[in-house]
């Protein structure tokens, strides 16, 4: 469940510099490693749980439910992180309405209803095409051509999509339109990514968030709102569209933020590589899920595909 990345360079995701001392021994580099890494590890593990925990939700409410439970909860929690409520500039407010369009309200409403027909372990490779799609938009919009290694790279991730998507296809329309759903907000998801990049970069990455949840749960509301105050909760449900809001909507983008800050936006996107892989196995071992062998060998191919095109000098 990708969200988007500003190359933030030196700043932090709040928007504040990064000191960067002189000297620094070599053990204290290797810890600021770790964490680096830590804070690409950890999104690429809640977010790769976070289909299977839409797929338990979905026991307890509609597919408009889960969506503005998960925003709500996650909208909550941002607004506890100070650096969230800093202000931004009021020319940008309508850029990140749109954003909260684009990234939260629309692709979150697309995923439970694909649900209904699909499994949680195939939503979640197919979500390993996000940086593909992303990189298909940012062409588009500079009207410029694509490089060779990049070309190669998207003919690579386009072909594991297909292999991914492939067998749902020839198994009845609903899947079909399930598959369909995903891809849409996938392409919501590259427009998204290029266009918070400005954004973010003027006004940290964690204010834009937390502006983009308000929009998205003012939309939501008329939509989720009533059904997820009377759906049928039990403990399994409700604690996983907590951990689905608060961790997934909530702490994992200020992760994600904050690694893009200190590493820039192609460090943070290895989260990618995590998230199939984590809701694959999730989907086979705990929801007993069948997913054709050419599915996972195309979920393998996406990633590459992600990963070829990560490696490419821009």
């Amino acid at each position: 469940m990708m969200v988007p990345m500003a190359q933030i360079d030196s700043t932090t995701a709040a928007g504040d510099q990064v000191a960067v001392p002189t000297g620094t021994a070599t053990p204290t580099v290797h810890a600021h490693t770790r964490w680096a890494w830590l804070l690409v590890v950890g999104p690429g593990l809640i977010w790769g749980c976070s289909f299977l925990f839409i797929d338990e939700g979905l026991r307890a409410t509609s597919p408009a439910g889960v969506t503005f439970a998960r925003i709500a909860i996650g909208l909550a929690v941002m607004a506890m992180i100070p650096a969230a409520r800093r202000p931004i500039r009021r020319d940008d407010r309508g850029r990140v309405a749109l954003l909260g369009v684009l990234w939260i309200a629309f692709p979150m409403m697309m995923f439970p209803f694909a649900e209904q027909h699909v499994s949680s372990a195939l939503t979640g490779m197919l979500n390993a095409a996000t940086p593909l799609f992303t990189a298909i938009v940012a062409a588009s919009l500079v009207r410029r051509f694509p490089s060779r290694a990049v070309l190669a790279a998207l003919a690579v991730g386009v072909l594991g999509t297909v292999l991914v998507a492939a067998p749902s296809l020839g198994d009845g329309s609903s899947q079909a339109t399930a598959i369909a759903l995903i891809l849409a907000a996938l392409v919501s998801y590259g427009f998204a990514i290029n266009l918070a990049r400005p954004l973010q970069q003027r006004n940290g990455a964690l204010p834009v968030i937390l502006r983009s949840l308000v929009v998205a749960f003012v939309l939501t509301a008329p939509f989720g709102g009533w059904a997820a105050v009377h759906g049928n909760w039990t403990i399994g449900p409700a604690l996983c569209l907590l951990a689905l809001g608060g961790l997934g909507t909530g702490i994992a983008n200020v992760m994600v933020a904050t690694a893009a800050g200190r590493g820039g936006a192609t460090h943070a996107s290895a989260m990618a590589f995590i998230m199939p892989t984590v809701s694959l196995l999730l989907g086979l071992v705990v929801r007993h899920e069948h997913v054709a062998a050419v599915s996972i060998i195309g979920g393998g191919v996406c990633v590459i595909g992600a990963y070829l095109l990560s490696r490419v000098k821009h």
